[in-house]
């Protein structure tokens, strides 16, 4: 298939760096996961194009990239689909960060340049959607015979964990891995660290989070109240960073991830930043600046994507985990590894070869609120606030309908010139309060004290609809969901 965008000739092509040697670290022993430079890295690709600015505003800021060679001398590589892939590599690299910003932050230690973020984004071929594909660090993997980045011995072969091909053989020695375990061509390639990260949050001017529950975990440092919060890039980085926050571990963290993302990509999208010449330049510098590329990526190619993406948005973007088959799978010399599903897996990739959304496609519409108490455990008493005969009878029965408990005997309310739905409830049950709240747009919530665990609902003349919610769901071992952008971000 022909390349998503033209070559360019090697006279427009400015001046590059000398290329930097590739390799050349010690292997280090693994750190905790870092998933911090993920949303930058998707944001390099998915939001700094869709400004869609002129040239003349990004002259210079190629200059700014480190080159790597990822694709130099790959034979027997996967057939061309359709669309374009970036593997996108974070490592925990914090060189530019001031010591202040690592006390405040809880960043100090000394960087172990770990791949410890390994993604794959597919952007497709009418530039509509963007499918965001993660690949577990200790993912089992067959390395194909390469030689050593360090010693230069060549090895045969052997079995290892997916982010161990980055200590091996570099960036060339990873693409190889990747591509050999997802028979997807791998376009473009794209490494990033924390410092990117922090300025790209920072120069946006900040990333607006909500939160159902206060947000607390020692090891990064967060410690955010219930309610929403404007996150400067060392906040952002502990929230993203955060995995002690509760039992959920990696997928309360991955779930918490998805929606720093969607709400970046919304704020660079819709905020009006990137129409402003300058201001893109900074953004674009701010990731550009901490970013190695492959020779491919350049000015060009940015301005050729976002030409094609200025509609893009969150709910053009789908998020999802590569299926694991069997956890704690054990290998000699190795340890403990996740193997992936071999068929849902082929089938997640193969859909990405052939431009397929990773889930049947949905209306845009308004997202369904994601609440903590699932409907089937609240149980709802409704009373008709209002002189409408009937009201309360269709109330409880459109909250049946959205999975609630309802007594199924609505009565009148004492008084009938309620004017706004109130969900009165017993302080003990505010969690069930808040997820039916979520259910009745604009009501109101009124503790009672003593009212006991049935909650109740007494109808004002401003109701005009329940809506389904829904709690997060946790998939079965082996299962990925998939999301989108516009359903993980704060409403």
């Amino acid at each position: 298939m022909p390349r998503t965008t033209p070559p360019r000739s090697p006279a427009a092509r400015p001046p590059r760096r000398p290329r930097q040697r590739q390799g050349g670290r010690p292997p280090v022993r693994p750190r905790r996961p870092r998933w911090a430079m993920r949303a930058v890295t998707t944001l390099s690709v998915l939001v700094l194009a869709s400004a869609g600015i002129g040239h003349a505003v990004l002259t210079g800021l190629e200059s700014d990239i480190a080159r790597v060679d990822a694709f130099r001398d790959m034979k027997n590589r996967p057939r061309a689909g359709h669309g374009m892939n970036v593997l996108l590599v974070g490592t925990d690299g914090r060189d530019k960060i001031s010591e202040a910003e690592r006390r405040a932050y809880r960043l100090g230690g000394e960087p172990c340049h770990c791949t410890d973020t390994i993604m794959l984004v597919h952007i497709s071929e009418d530039r509509e959607r963007a499918s965001v594909v993660s690949l577990p660090r200790d993912s089992y993997a067959e390395l194909p015979a390469h030689t050593d980045a360090t010693t230069g011995a060549r090895h045969r072969p052997h079995p290892i964990k997916l982010n161990a091909a980055y200590a091996e053989g570099g960036p060339q020695l990873t693409v190889r891995t990747v591509e050999q375990m997802t028979r997807v061509k791998i376009d473009h390639y794209l490494e990033v660290d924390f410092t990117s990260f922090m300025k790209t949050v920072d120069v946006l001017g900040g990333v607006k989070m909500c939160t159902a529950k206060p947000l607390k975990d020692s090891h990064s440092g967060l410690d955010l109240p219930a309610g929403t919060h404007d996150l400067n890039g060392g906040q952002a980085l502990q929230y993203v960073r955060a995995r002690y926050v509760d039992g959920a571990s990696d997928l309360g963290r991955m779930e918490r991830q998805q929606r720093f993302l969607a709400a970046l990509v919304d704020r660079a999208t819709s905020s009006g930043v990137l129409l402003n010449p300058m201001k893109f330049r900074e953004v674009t510098r701010a990731v550009l600046g901490s970013v190695r590329a492959d020779e491919g990526f350049g000015t060009d190619e940015l301005l050729a994507l976002g030409r094609a993406m200025r509609n893009f948005s969150p709910s053009s973007s789908e998020f999802t985990t590569v299926p694991i088959g069997q956890m704690g799978y054990a290998v000699e010399g190795v340890g403990s590894t996740l193997k992936w599903d071999p068929v849902k897996a082929g089938r997640l990739f193969q859909a990405l070869r052939e431009d397929r959304p990773l889930s049947a496609e949905r209306p845009k519409s308004t997202p369904v609120p994601r609440v903590e108490v699932a409907p089937s455990e609240i149980r709802v008493q409704v009373e008709n606030g209002t002189p409408t005969a009937g009201l309360g009878k269709r109330v409880d029965t459109a909250l049946a309908a959205a999975g609630f408990r309802t007594t199924g005997l609505p009565a009148n309310a004492a008084d009938t010139s309620v004017s706004r739905t109130v969900v009165a409830y017993d302080p003990r049950w505010d969690r069930s309060a808040k997820s039916l709240a979520a259910a009745l747009p604009g009501s109101e919530l009124r503790a009672v004290r003593g009212q006991g665990a049935t909650l109740k609902v007494i109808v004002g003349s401003d109701f005009r609809q329940v809506r389904k919610v829904r709690t997060q769901e946790r998939p079965a071992q082996g299962e990925s969901p998939v999301v989108r952008g516009d359903e993980v971000k704060c409403p």
